[in-house]
């Protein structure tokens, strides 16, 4: 539902046009990119090298006369084109609904109602409440506006902001340029390809992500064993065709070779993975514009926060002024009642009439709550200074009778030096500020002034400039922020705060809310001021930095990155735009997040809630560990299918092609689900959040890992080769020999599906990990089995025969010794091993 407007001029359009203005006009869209639809994901699975190889082989297959694996071929074939489309749609609709959830949002008025709409369902006619921070979504002409400024440097390319409110600048707003400061109410006059940003050829397209580190390196690590298996298909194909085999029967058995080697599930479990990961996160209002983001999330080493509204609760009341004139410190309660004063009332004036901002509106409610007169709130402001300057200040100006009232607010120094202090007293009302700002106070000056002059002073410095006083706002920290906190501390991440306060406040803020090392801190100006070397150092060493502005923050940010830390920076303003940007993880906080701050984002949390970002950080190691789990997985059961198919012919077994690329693809069929599906349903580790984030050079594997998992492979294979080899030379035929291997490998994998469910904790742990999926792993695999030993027909098809059951136990007990050593191994890890997980 939406909130009444009171105002009869802008009551909007009526909802009955909507839909006549939405055939007329379009969508608000540029380039509308087309769907996915399911005949793309189709081609792109025809065109991938696994699908060509397995067409070539089922090709072969008919060409040889042979129609019933042909046909069996092709049927595996359609299976598993069915289930990569199964794959691709799911991941497709998971990143569609994240996409649904990362659009902007526009608020309108229509038939007097507010509503928050997609950017794209806007119409022409269609009335914008735009704010400070918002990039414009369509052209409009300003019906009311307060303090308003535009950047147009998308359009103009002036850098400089435009100040709306001067009568000689155009009302027209124009799509793409930002909202600089204040807030308006406009009429959208062209969407879409007809506003100016469209006519004169620019195109506000989607940023394109780099190659996150982990894509860079599972490429890489799929294009070496794609290689090698390329150089392992000529080979076997050479050696067959020596034998005076035919060079199309040798052609197939080299793509046995082929298919075993090319790891094509990596890919479809990475996708899988950040996707279905991203769409989870989503649900919880943790939303990431680039999927690819989640993955970095668990390498997370360095967090800086946001002061206002990511920290405290952006709600600011006044709880103490000071008049300079009595030189008296009043503290504001339920009960106060405030001497003759101007300090609050010039304060008031200073402020929009119309507030925004937390701050001022602290001011008016304290004013309307303490001030006996309250005729100051009835003047009518004639000129506006914008709040600019580093520290900043604002003016505004407002007359009455014959002569004009003045009235400032800002920095305490800044306001010090334009009323032109003594030194005395500048140092010690900055004593004051300091005890005010030790306490967690925000601290404003106020000061005021009277014109008599047609002309206004180019700049509001200018003024004849008399010191009121200070008024002293507290914006309490959020009642669950020191936890959240401490859990950043417990995972092992440093948090900094980067904040425009006082150091006093900022410090007394970090000491309140847990932040380590709270009583030093460093200013922006000393950032500035620093050299390269100086600043990694203070970068590190230092958790406070106070009286930052945007380019000191992001000069921490590179500094801190370029100690080779993953920066997190948390930030909802305008200003924070560089920073979020120059983060290697920008995260937009909250509701009230200006458009600019989610746009220079990559994650965008949709609450206040900062304990999302270790839900999020929390996931990303999720995905990093069980993708870690699949790719082992993977690698050590593709070594043997490998070796099998290859060691025989090298080593002249008399049996020494036992696979066909039908046995091939229906392992392909198990191994498949198992990497993609199964091990991305696994929950998160105990301790995952107690752990060392990895390093920003951190491989997917280890030495010892790559090794382990090598080790696992190639102790299978020995396994099954060891069975091969007794079988065969006892006299079995090629297909019971064929059924003892390929039932040994069935069973190896079903064993080390559950053994690599963790790295280090045993079996008896991970079998209480609750994954829906396992009791299916289990059931379809004995299901297969059943069919290739009992089915005759299927028997036929595998070229298998009848094995006895001892034969079978036989196949069983190999299985599970090749496996089930790595449980003994996980025993003997050493303790403190044992309590770490797989980052």
């Amino acid at each position: 539902m939406g909130q009444m407007i009171q105002m009869e001029d802008l009551r909007g359009l009526p909802k009955k046009e909507i839909p006549i203005l939405r055939r007329q006009f379009g969508r608000n869209l540029f380039h509308a990119e087309p769907s996915r639809r399911i005949l793309h994901v189709l081609w792109d699975i025809v065109r991938a090298p696994m699908f060509i190889l397995l067409m070539i082989a089922c090709s072969l297959y008919f060409f040889l006369g042979n129609t019933g694996e042909g046909l069996m071929m092709f049927a595996a074939i359609i299976l598993v084109a069915a289930i990569s489309v199964y794959q691709e749609v799911k991941s497709s609709h998971a990143l569609q609904a994240l996409k649904q959830l990362t659009e902007p949002k526009t608020t309108v008025i229509r038939e007097g109602i507010e509503y928050v709409i997609s950017t794209e369902d806007l119409v022409p006619g269609d009335i914008i409440l735009l704010s400070e921070g918002m990039r414009i979504p369509a052209d409009a002409l300003i019906m009311q506006a307060n303090d308003l400024t535009i950047n147009e440097s998308a359009i103009t390319g002036e850098s400089l902001p435009v100040d709306k409110m001067i009568p000689e600048n155009s009302n027209e707003l124009y799509q793409g340029t930002i909202v600089n400061s204040g807030k308006c109410a406009a009429r959208v006059t062209a969407t879409g390809n007809n506003t100016m940003m469209s006519k004169i050829g620019t195109k506000i397209m989607a940023y394109q992500f780099p190659k996150t580190l982990l894509q860079i390196q599972l490429n890489r690590f799929v294009n070496h064993i794609a290689f090698f298996g390329m150089i392992g298909f000529l080979i076997i194909f050479l050696l067959n065709y020596l034998n005076h085999i035919s060079w199309i029967t040798s052609l197939l058995l080299a793509l046995t070779l082929a298919l075993s080697a090319v790891p094509n599930e990596i890919p479809v479990a990475f996708s899988s993975f950040v996707a279905l990961g991203a769409y989870k996160m989503g649900k919880l209002g943790i939303i990431s514009r680039q999927p690819q983001i989640i993955e970095n999330l668990g390498a997370v080493s360095t967090i800086c926060l946001d002061k206002t509204g990511t920290i405290t609760t952006n709600s600011m009341e006044v709880n103490a002024i000071y008049d300079f004139e009595t030189d008296i410190l009043i503290t504001i309660s339920g009960n106060t009642v405030l001497p003759n004063t101007n300090v609050l009332n010039y304060a008031m004036l200073a402020s929009e009439k119309d507030p925004f901002d937390p701050m001022e509106k602290g001011i008016w409610n304290a004013y309307y709550a303490y001030c006996r007169d309250k005729t100051g709130s009835q003047l009518k402001m004639i000129h506006e200074y914008p709040l600019e300057g580093r520290p900043p200040m604002m003016t505004h100006v407002y007359e009455r009778n014959n002569s004009k009232i003045v009235a400032a607010k800002g920095a305490p120094e800044r306001i010090f030096n334009i009323c032109q202090l003594n030194n005395t007293d500048k140092n010690k009302l900055s004593a004051l500020v300091k005890s005010l700002a030790s306490k967690g106070y925000r601290v404003i000056g106020v000061a005021s002034s009277f014109h008599t002059n047609l002309d206004f002073p180019q700049s509001q410095e200018n003024f004849n400039w008399h010191f009121e006083g200070l008024v002293a706002l507290y914006d309490p920290p959020k009642k669950n922020i020191a936890a959240v906190i401490k859990q950043f501390y417990d995972a092992k991440i440093q948090v900094k705060l980067l904040t425009g306060d006082y150091p006093e406040t900022a410090m007394h803020i970090g000491g309140q809310v847990g932040i380590f090392n709270h009583l030093k801190s460093v200013t922006g100006e000393q950032v500035m001021r620093m050299k390269e070397d100086e600043l990694k150092e203070t970068a590190i060493n230092t958790n406070i930095f106070a009286r930052m502005f945007p380019d000191a923050k992001t000069k921490v940010i590179e500094a801190l990155k370029a100690n080779q830390e993953i920066v997190a920076m948390t930030g909802d303003g305008i200003n924070d735009g560089p920073a979020l940007k120059a983060a290697s993880i920008g995260i937009a906080i909250g509701e009230k997040g200006t458009e600019i701050a989610r746009q220079a984002s990559d994650l965008i949390i949709t609450d206040d809630d900062l304990g999302k970002m270790v839900i999020a950080i929390s996931e990303g190691r999720k995905i990093f560990t069980n993708l870690k789990k699949a790719i082992r997985y993977i690698m050590s059961i593709h070594i043997p299918i490998v070796l099998i198919a290859s060691m025989p012919l090298l080593l002249g077994w008399n049996y020494p092609n036992i696979f066909t690329p039908i046995h091939i693809i229906f392992l392909e069929l198990i191994m498949g689900p198992t990497c993609s599906i199964f091990f991305e349903r696994e929950p998160i580790e105990e301790n995952n959040m107690l752990q060392q984030p990895r390093g920003k050079n951190y491989g997917l594997f280890t030495r010892e890992e790559l090794l382990i998992s090598i080790i696992q492979g190639v102790i299978i294979a020995l396994c099954t080769l060891s069975l091969y080899y007794y079988f065969m030379n006892q006299g079995a035929s090629i297909e019971e020999t064929r059924t003892i291997v390929f039932t040994t490998l069935i069973l190896s994998n079903v064993f080390l599906t559950f053994t690599n469910r963790s790295f280090n904790k045993t079996i008896y742990y991970t079998c209480k990990y609750k994954n829906t999926l396992a009791p299916f792993i289990l059931l379809i695999s004995a299901l297969f089995l059943a069919c290739l030993h009992l089915i005759a027909p299927v028997r036929h098809l595998f070229q298998l025969s009848v094995i006895s059951s001892a034969e079978f136990w036989l196949c069983l007990s190999v299985a599970f010794a090749g496996v089930m050593w790595f449980e003994v191994y996980k025993m003997d890890l050493p303790k403190a091993t044992q309590v770490n997980d797989d980052n």
